[in-house]
Protein backbone atom coordinates (compact mmCIF):
# COMPACT_ATOMS: atom_id res chain seq x y z
CA UNK A 1 0.00 0.00 0.00
CA UNK A 2 1.27 3.71 -0.80
CA UNK A 3 2.08 6.27 1.22
CA UNK A 4 -0.14 8.49 0.07
CA UNK A 5 -2.96 5.94 0.47
CA UNK A 6 -2.09 5.04 3.59
CA UNK A 7 -2.47 9.00 4.54
CA UNK A 8 -6.10 8.69 2.69
CA UNK A 9 -7.04 6.13 4.95
CA UNK A 10 -6.24 7.94 7.73
CA UNK A 11 -7.78 11.33 6.66
CA UNK A 12 -11.22 9.11 6.12
CA UNK A 13 -11.05 7.67 9.47
CA UNK A 14 -10.46 10.84 11.38
CA UNK A 15 -12.85 13.09 9.28
CA UNK A 16 -15.43 10.21 10.07
CA UNK A 17 -14.39 10.92 13.85
CA UNK A 18 -15.24 14.32 13.87
CA UNK A 19 -18.59 13.78 11.51
CA UNK A 20 -19.84 11.37 14.59
CA UNK A 21 -18.89 14.73 17.18
CA UNK A 22 -20.89 16.86 15.51
CA UNK A 23 -23.85 15.33 16.07
CA UNK A 24 -23.14 14.57 19.53
CA UNK A 25 -23.04 17.81 20.43
CA UNK A 26 -26.01 19.17 17.97
CA UNK A 27 -28.38 16.66 19.38
CA UNK A 28 -27.94 17.95 23.40
CA UNK A 29 -30.35 20.81 21.65
CA UNK A 30 -33.70 19.37 21.93
CA UNK A 31 -33.30 16.99 25.27
CA UNK A 32 -31.59 19.97 27.14
CA UNK A 33 -34.58 22.15 25.72
CA UNK A 34 -37.45 19.99 27.71
CA UNK A 35 -35.06 20.79 30.72
CA UNK A 36 -35.68 24.57 30.07
CA UNK A 37 -39.05 24.29 28.87
CA UNK A 38 -40.67 23.66 32.52
CA UNK A 39 -39.57 27.11 33.20
CA UNK A 40 -38.99 29.10 30.44
CA UNK A 41 -41.95 27.44 28.17
CA UNK A 42 -40.86 30.04 25.58
CA UNK A 43 -37.60 28.77 25.43
CA UNK A 44 -37.86 25.02 24.17
CA UNK A 45 -36.09 25.52 21.43
CA UNK A 46 -33.96 28.47 21.87
CA UNK A 47 -30.28 26.97 22.47
CA UNK A 48 -31.38 24.54 19.45
CA UNK A 49 -31.59 27.81 17.74
CA UNK A 50 -28.70 29.26 19.22
CA UNK A 51 -27.07 26.20 18.01
CA UNK A 52 -27.93 27.23 14.99
CA UNK A 53 -27.83 30.66 14.25
CA UNK A 54 -24.21 30.77 14.53
CA UNK A 55 -23.93 28.90 11.63
CA UNK A 56 -25.35 32.20 9.93
CA UNK A 57 -22.44 34.17 11.47
CA UNK A 58 -19.99 31.27 11.12
CA UNK A 59 -20.44 29.48 7.36
CA UNK A 60 -18.52 32.00 5.17
CA UNK A 61 -15.82 33.03 7.66
CA UNK A 62 -15.49 28.76 7.95
CA UNK A 63 -15.07 28.85 4.40
CA UNK A 64 -12.37 31.59 4.18
CA UNK A 65 -10.26 29.86 7.27
CA UNK A 66 -10.54 26.44 5.18
CA UNK A 67 -8.67 28.21 2.04
CA UNK A 68 -6.04 30.37 4.80
CA UNK A 69 -5.26 27.51 7.22
CA UNK A 70 -6.29 24.69 5.72
CA UNK A 71 -8.44 21.54 6.72
CA UNK A 72 -6.29 20.82 10.00
CA UNK A 73 -5.81 23.83 11.68
CA UNK A 74 -9.53 25.12 11.08
CA UNK A 75 -10.62 21.57 13.16
CA UNK A 76 -7.97 22.30 15.86
CA UNK A 77 -9.23 25.66 16.01
CA UNK A 78 -12.52 24.53 16.16
CA UNK A 79 -12.41 21.92 18.76
CA UNK A 80 -11.00 24.34 21.19
CA UNK A 81 -13.66 26.78 20.69
CA UNK A 82 -16.04 23.65 21.74
CA UNK A 83 -14.69 22.91 24.74
CA UNK A 84 -15.21 26.55 25.55
CA UNK A 85 -18.65 26.13 24.52
CA UNK A 86 -19.73 22.70 26.44
CA UNK A 87 -18.10 24.13 29.67
CA UNK A 88 -20.58 27.18 29.36
CA UNK A 89 -23.48 24.79 29.10
CA UNK A 90 -22.05 23.22 32.34
CA UNK A 91 -21.46 26.90 34.12
CA UNK A 92 -25.15 27.11 33.61
CA UNK A 93 -25.83 24.43 36.22
CA UNK A 94 -23.99 26.12 38.76
CA UNK A 95 -23.88 29.52 38.09
CA UNK A 96 -26.82 32.40 37.70
CA UNK A 97 -29.53 31.35 39.04
CA UNK A 98 -31.94 33.59 40.83
CA UNK A 99 -30.22 36.15 39.31
CA UNK A 100 -32.85 38.19 37.08
CA UNK A 101 -31.53 39.64 34.17
CA UNK A 102 -35.33 40.25 32.35
CA UNK A 103 -38.63 39.84 31.87
CA UNK A 104 -40.20 37.85 28.85
CA UNK A 105 -43.59 37.19 28.01
CA UNK A 106 -44.22 37.89 32.01
CA UNK A 107 -41.73 35.41 33.35
CA UNK A 108 -38.46 36.46 34.49
CA UNK A 109 -35.58 35.26 32.66
CA UNK A 110 -32.62 34.37 35.08
CA UNK A 111 -28.53 34.45 34.22
CA UNK A 112 -28.15 30.99 33.95
CA UNK A 113 -30.59 30.58 30.91
CA UNK A 114 -28.23 33.51 29.26
CA UNK A 115 -24.92 31.79 30.22
CA UNK A 116 -26.72 28.41 28.40
CA UNK A 117 -27.55 29.94 25.39
CA UNK A 118 -24.22 31.56 24.75
CA UNK A 119 -22.98 27.78 25.59
CA UNK A 120 -25.06 26.48 22.81
CA UNK A 121 -23.70 29.91 20.46
CA UNK A 122 -20.42 28.66 20.19
CA UNK A 123 -21.15 25.15 20.35
CA UNK A 124 -22.72 26.56 16.80
CA UNK A 125 -19.46 28.16 15.75
CA UNK A 126 -17.03 24.78 16.84
CA UNK A 127 -19.74 22.30 14.92
CA UNK A 128 -19.99 24.74 11.80
CA UNK A 129 -16.08 24.79 11.62
CA UNK A 130 -15.80 21.00 11.76
CA UNK A 131 -19.08 20.99 9.70
CA UNK A 132 -17.27 22.76 6.91
CA UNK A 133 -14.16 20.63 7.24
CA UNK A 134 -15.42 17.18 7.02
CA UNK A 135 -17.72 17.47 3.96
CA UNK A 136 -15.54 18.91 1.36
CA UNK A 137 -12.86 16.96 2.51
CA UNK A 138 -14.43 13.38 2.43
CA UNK A 139 -15.64 14.38 -1.36
CA UNK A 140 -12.32 15.09 -2.11
CA UNK A 141 -10.92 11.87 -0.61
CA UNK A 142 -13.61 10.18 -2.68
CA UNK A 143 -12.95 11.78 -5.49
CA UNK A 144 -16.31 13.46 -5.91
CA UNK A 145 -19.39 11.65 -7.79
CA UNK A 146 -21.19 8.59 -6.11
CA UNK A 147 -18.12 7.43 -4.43
CA UNK A 148 -17.63 11.10 -2.52
CA UNK A 149 -21.34 10.70 -1.99
CA UNK A 150 -20.66 7.19 -0.34
CA UNK A 151 -17.65 8.38 1.68
CA UNK A 152 -19.85 11.03 2.73
CA UNK A 153 -22.17 8.49 4.09
CA UNK A 154 -19.93 6.62 5.79
CA UNK A 155 -19.10 9.56 7.85
CA UNK A 156 -22.69 10.10 8.11
CA UNK A 157 -23.24 6.62 9.73
CA UNK A 158 -20.80 7.55 12.41
CA UNK A 159 -22.82 10.50 13.15
CA UNK A 160 -25.92 9.13 13.60
CA UNK A 161 -24.53 6.46 15.79
CA UNK A 162 -23.56 8.95 18.30
CA UNK A 163 -26.80 11.36 17.25
CA UNK A 164 -28.64 7.79 18.26
CA UNK A 165 -26.60 8.09 21.76
CA UNK A 166 -27.30 11.78 23.03
CA UNK A 167 -31.00 12.18 23.06
CA UNK A 168 -30.92 8.71 24.64
CA UNK A 169 -28.62 9.46 27.21
CA UNK A 170 -30.42 12.13 28.01
CA UNK A 171 -33.81 10.64 28.39
CA UNK A 172 -32.04 8.40 30.56
CA UNK A 173 -29.93 10.47 32.72
CA UNK A 174 -33.43 13.11 33.43
CA UNK A 175 -36.06 10.81 33.82
CA UNK A 176 -39.41 12.79 34.14
CA UNK A 177 -39.00 16.69 33.64
CA UNK A 178 -39.98 18.36 36.99
CA UNK A 179 -39.48 21.71 38.72
CA UNK A 180 -36.29 20.68 40.04
CA UNK A 181 -34.82 19.82 36.99
CA UNK A 182 -31.64 21.30 35.54
CA UNK A 183 -28.73 21.06 33.71
CA UNK A 184 -26.56 19.10 36.69
CA UNK A 185 -28.84 16.07 35.51
CA UNK A 186 -27.02 16.31 32.29
CA UNK A 187 -23.90 17.35 33.05
CA UNK A 188 -21.77 13.72 32.43
CA UNK A 189 -23.12 14.59 29.12
CA UNK A 190 -20.68 17.98 29.21
CA UNK A 191 -18.12 16.26 30.21
CA UNK A 192 -18.05 13.16 28.28
CA UNK A 193 -18.06 16.17 25.04
CA UNK A 194 -15.26 17.95 26.39
CA UNK A 195 -13.26 15.04 27.12
CA UNK A 196 -14.05 13.78 23.53
CA UNK A 197 -12.97 17.21 22.38
CA UNK A 198 -9.98 17.38 23.39
CA UNK A 199 -8.82 13.60 23.38
CA UNK A 200 -9.77 14.62 19.43
CA UNK A 201 -7.49 17.34 19.37
CA UNK A 202 -4.86 15.39 20.46
CA UNK A 203 -5.41 12.76 17.96
CA UNK A 204 -5.83 15.14 14.68
CA UNK A 205 -2.82 17.39 15.60
CA UNK A 206 -0.43 14.12 15.38
CA UNK A 207 -2.15 12.88 11.86
CA UNK A 208 -1.72 13.59 8.48
CA UNK A 209 -4.52 15.61 6.60
CA UNK A 210 -4.51 16.54 2.36
CA UNK A 211 -4.37 20.53 2.59
CA UNK A 212 -5.46 20.91 -1.08
CA UNK A 213 -5.36 24.60 -0.84
CA UNK A 214 -2.24 24.90 1.03
CA UNK A 215 0.84 25.97 -0.55
CA UNK A 216 -1.18 26.76 -3.23
CA UNK A 217 -1.55 30.28 -5.85
CA UNK A 218 -4.84 31.54 -4.50
CA UNK A 219 -7.36 30.91 -7.35
CA UNK A 220 -8.97 33.92 -8.81
CA UNK A 221 -12.78 33.75 -8.60
CA UNK A 222 -14.81 35.01 -11.39
CA UNK A 223 -17.80 34.18 -9.99
CA UNK A 224 -19.70 33.24 -6.83
CA UNK A 225 -20.97 29.54 -6.49
CA UNK A 226 -24.22 30.48 -6.57
CA UNK A 227 -23.68 31.60 -9.85
CA UNK A 228 -24.25 27.89 -10.35
CA UNK A 229 -28.06 27.36 -10.50
CA UNK A 230 -27.61 23.79 -9.18
CA UNK A 231 -25.44 25.30 -6.37
CA UNK A 232 -28.28 28.22 -5.70
CA UNK A 233 -31.24 25.33 -5.49
CA UNK A 234 -29.03 23.59 -3.23
CA UNK A 235 -27.93 26.18 -1.02
CA UNK A 236 -32.04 26.48 -0.42
CA UNK A 237 -32.51 22.54 -0.44
CA UNK A 238 -30.18 22.04 2.69
CA UNK A 239 -31.44 25.28 4.59
CA UNK A 240 -34.88 23.40 4.36
CA UNK A 241 -33.24 19.74 5.09
CA UNK A 242 -31.36 20.74 8.21
CA UNK A 243 -34.53 21.84 9.32
CA UNK A 244 -36.52 18.54 8.46
CA UNK A 245 -33.58 16.77 10.36
CA UNK A 246 -34.01 18.61 13.60
CA UNK A 247 -37.42 19.30 13.77
CA UNK A 248 -39.01 15.30 13.30
CA UNK A 249 -37.32 14.31 16.37
CA UNK A 250 -37.35 17.75 18.19
CA UNK A 251 -41.17 17.78 17.75
CA UNK A 252 -41.96 14.10 18.61
CA UNK A 253 -39.48 14.56 21.46
CA UNK A 254 -41.86 17.33 22.91
CA UNK A 255 -44.91 15.57 22.09
CA UNK A 256 -44.04 11.92 23.66
CA UNK A 257 -42.92 14.72 26.88
CA UNK A 258 -45.61 16.75 27.24
CA UNK A 259 -48.34 13.75 27.50
CA UNK A 260 -46.98 13.99 31.02
CA UNK A 261 -47.23 10.80 32.07
CA UNK A 262 -44.46 9.46 34.91
CA UNK A 263 -40.90 8.96 32.59
CA UNK A 264 -42.23 10.25 29.41
CA UNK A 265 -39.24 12.66 29.01
CA UNK A 266 -37.50 8.94 28.60
CA UNK A 267 -39.72 7.35 26.31
CA UNK A 268 -39.52 10.61 24.49
CA UNK A 269 -35.99 10.27 24.45
CA UNK A 270 -36.03 6.96 23.24
CA UNK A 271 -38.25 7.36 20.63
CA UNK A 272 -36.45 10.49 19.54
CA UNK A 273 -32.64 8.46 19.72
CA UNK A 274 -34.78 5.61 17.64
CA UNK A 275 -35.19 8.37 14.87
CA UNK A 276 -31.61 9.00 14.67
CA UNK A 277 -31.24 4.86 14.68
CA UNK A 278 -33.03 4.77 11.96
CA UNK A 279 -30.53 7.52 10.26
CA UNK A 280 -27.74 5.32 11.03
CA UNK A 281 -29.52 2.24 9.42
CA UNK A 282 -29.81 4.39 6.29
CA UNK A 283 -26.71 5.62 5.92
CA UNK A 284 -24.73 2.59 6.34
CA UNK A 285 -27.58 1.10 3.94
CA UNK A 286 -26.46 4.21 1.53
CA UNK A 287 -23.09 3.67 1.64
CA UNK A 288 -22.38 0.43 0.34
CA UNK A 289 -25.43 1.59 -2.05
CA UNK A 290 -23.72 4.81 -3.29
CA UNK A 291 -21.20 3.66 -5.34
CA UNK A 292 -23.59 1.72 -7.71
CA UNK A 293 -26.84 3.73 -7.21
CA UNK A 294 -26.43 7.21 -8.40
CA UNK A 295 -27.49 10.05 -5.72
CA UNK A 296 -29.92 11.55 -7.73
CA UNK A 297 -32.07 8.40 -7.83
CA UNK A 298 -31.29 7.96 -4.05
CA UNK A 299 -32.46 11.29 -3.21
CA UNK A 300 -35.74 10.70 -5.23
CA UNK A 301 -36.90 8.04 -3.51
CA UNK A 302 -36.09 9.01 -0.03
CA UNK A 303 -38.02 12.35 0.08
CA UNK A 304 -41.12 10.72 -1.24
CA UNK A 305 -41.23 7.80 1.47
CA UNK A 306 -40.49 10.59 3.80
CA UNK A 307 -43.80 12.60 2.40
CA UNK A 308 -45.77 9.58 2.90
CA UNK A 309 -44.65 8.67 5.68
CA UNK A 310 -45.70 11.99 7.32
CA UNK A 311 -48.93 11.75 6.11
CA UNK A 312 -49.63 8.76 7.52
CA UNK A 313 -48.81 9.92 11.04
CA UNK A 314 -50.97 13.05 10.35
CA UNK A 315 -53.72 11.26 9.21
CA UNK A 316 -53.62 8.39 11.76
CA UNK A 317 -56.00 8.59 15.11
CA UNK A 318 -54.26 9.19 18.79
CA UNK A 319 -56.89 6.38 19.89
CA UNK A 320 -54.08 3.93 17.80
CA UNK A 321 -51.50 3.14 20.49
CA UNK A 322 -49.02 0.88 21.71
CA UNK A 323 -47.87 0.03 24.95
CA UNK A 324 -44.42 0.71 26.60
CA UNK A 325 -43.46 0.81 30.15
CA UNK A 326 -47.26 0.19 31.09
CA UNK A 327 -47.90 3.66 28.80
CA UNK A 328 -49.78 4.01 25.94
CA UNK A 329 -48.22 5.72 23.31
CA UNK A 330 -49.82 7.11 19.83
CA UNK A 331 -48.81 4.52 17.01
CA UNK A 332 -47.87 7.26 14.63
CA UNK A 333 -45.01 8.07 16.42
CA UNK A 334 -43.62 5.39 14.71
CA UNK A 335 -43.93 6.57 11.88
CA UNK A 336 -42.69 10.16 12.51
CA UNK A 337 -39.52 7.93 13.76
CA UNK A 338 -38.89 5.95 11.03
CA UNK A 339 -38.61 8.91 8.56
CA UNK A 340 -35.09 9.17 10.14
CA UNK A 341 -34.02 6.33 7.49
CA UNK A 342 -35.71 9.13 4.80
CA UNK A 343 -33.22 11.67 5.98
CA UNK A 344 -30.90 9.46 6.79
CA UNK A 345 -29.02 10.34 3.34
CA UNK A 346 -30.56 13.88 2.22
CA UNK A 347 -27.61 16.03 3.41
CA UNK A 348 -24.48 14.07 1.71
CA UNK A 349 -26.82 13.65 -0.97
CA UNK A 350 -27.97 17.39 -1.44
CA UNK A 351 -24.49 18.31 -1.07
CA UNK A 352 -22.61 16.03 -3.14
CA UNK A 353 -24.63 17.16 -5.94
CA UNK A 354 -24.89 20.51 -5.03
CA UNK A 355 -20.96 20.95 -5.39
CA UNK A 356 -21.19 18.36 -8.38
CA UNK A 357 -18.44 20.46 -11.34
CA UNK A 358 -17.85 23.60 -9.06
CA UNK A 359 -13.77 22.67 -9.12
CA UNK A 360 -12.20 25.93 -7.30
CA UNK A 361 -15.73 26.74 -6.23
CA UNK A 362 -15.85 23.93 -3.93
CA UNK A 363 -14.58 25.21 -0.57
CA UNK A 364 -16.78 28.67 -1.11
CA UNK A 365 -19.18 26.79 -1.62
CA UNK A 366 -18.93 24.75 1.48
CA UNK A 367 -18.77 27.98 3.70
CA UNK A 368 -22.34 28.89 1.91
CA UNK A 369 -23.74 25.62 2.75
CA UNK A 370 -22.40 25.63 6.56
CA UNK A 371 -24.61 29.74 6.79
CA UNK A 372 -27.43 28.02 5.41
CA UNK A 373 -27.45 25.44 8.32
CA UNK A 374 -29.01 28.30 10.59
CA UNK A 375 -32.15 26.74 8.77
CA UNK A 376 -32.16 24.14 11.56
CA UNK A 377 -32.81 26.88 13.87
CA UNK A 378 -35.13 28.83 12.55
CA UNK A 379 -37.30 26.07 10.62
CA UNK A 380 -37.73 24.18 14.19
CA UNK A 381 -38.63 27.19 16.22
CA UNK A 382 -41.72 28.18 13.74
CA UNK A 383 -42.52 24.26 13.50
CA UNK A 384 -42.77 24.61 17.10
CA UNK A 385 -44.58 27.93 16.92
CA UNK A 386 -47.35 25.82 14.53
CA UNK A 387 -47.76 23.03 17.47
CA UNK A 388 -48.37 25.32 20.02
CA UNK A 389 -50.86 27.21 18.27
CA UNK A 390 -52.85 24.30 15.84
CA UNK A 391 -51.00 21.22 17.82
CA UNK A 392 -47.50 19.17 17.44
CA UNK A 393 -48.99 16.51 14.35
CA UNK A 394 -50.23 19.67 12.59
CA UNK A 395 -46.95 21.33 12.55
CA UNK A 396 -45.61 18.24 10.80
CA UNK A 397 -47.66 19.86 7.12
CA UNK A 398 -44.61 22.18 7.53
CA UNK A 399 -42.20 19.59 6.84
CA UNK A 400 -43.90 18.17 4.24
CA UNK A 401 -43.89 21.27 2.63
CA UNK A 402 -40.46 20.95 3.00
CA UNK A 403 -39.86 17.51 2.04
CA UNK A 404 -41.75 18.56 -1.40
CA UNK A 405 -38.96 21.32 -2.33
CA UNK A 406 -35.89 18.44 -1.64
CA UNK A 407 -37.84 16.19 -3.59
CA UNK A 408 -38.24 18.92 -6.54
CA UNK A 409 -34.18 19.77 -6.23
CA UNK A 410 -33.88 16.12 -6.34
CA UNK A 411 -35.76 15.67 -9.93
CA UNK A 412 -35.36 19.03 -11.67
CA UNK A 413 -33.07 21.08 -9.74
CA UNK A 414 -29.83 19.15 -9.06
CA UNK A 415 -28.68 19.48 -13.10
CA UNK A 416 -25.77 21.69 -13.78
CA UNK A 417 -26.83 24.18 -16.95
CA UNK A 418 -23.64 26.27 -15.95
CA UNK A 419 -20.96 24.00 -17.68
CA UNK A 420 -19.83 27.31 -19.17
CA UNK A 421 -18.03 28.89 -16.12
CA UNK A 422 -14.86 27.79 -16.22
CA UNK A 423 -13.60 26.04 -12.48
CA UNK A 424 -9.87 25.13 -12.86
Amino acid sequence: MSQEKKNNIVAIITMCFIFAMISFVTNMGAPFGNIWGFTYPFAKAWGNLMNFAAYLFMGIPAGKMLIKYGYKKTALIALIVGIVGLALQYLSSIAGEGTYVFTYDGIPVALNLIIYLLGAFICGFCVCMLNTVVNPMLNILGGGGNKGNQYIQIGGTMNSLTATLTPLLTGLLVGTVTAETNMGKVSPLLFIGMAVFAISFFIISRVDIPEPTLGKEKPKYEHSPIAFRHCLLGVIAIFFYVGIEIGIPMELNFYITNLGFEGSAAIGGTLAASYWLMMLVGRASSSVLSGKVSTKLQLTVVSSVAIILLLIAIFLPESATFTVSGHDVPIKTIFIAACGLCTSIMWGGIFNLSVEGLGKYTEAASGIFMTMVVGGGIMPLIQEAIAKSAGPITSYWLVIAMLAYILFYALIGCKNVNKDIPVD
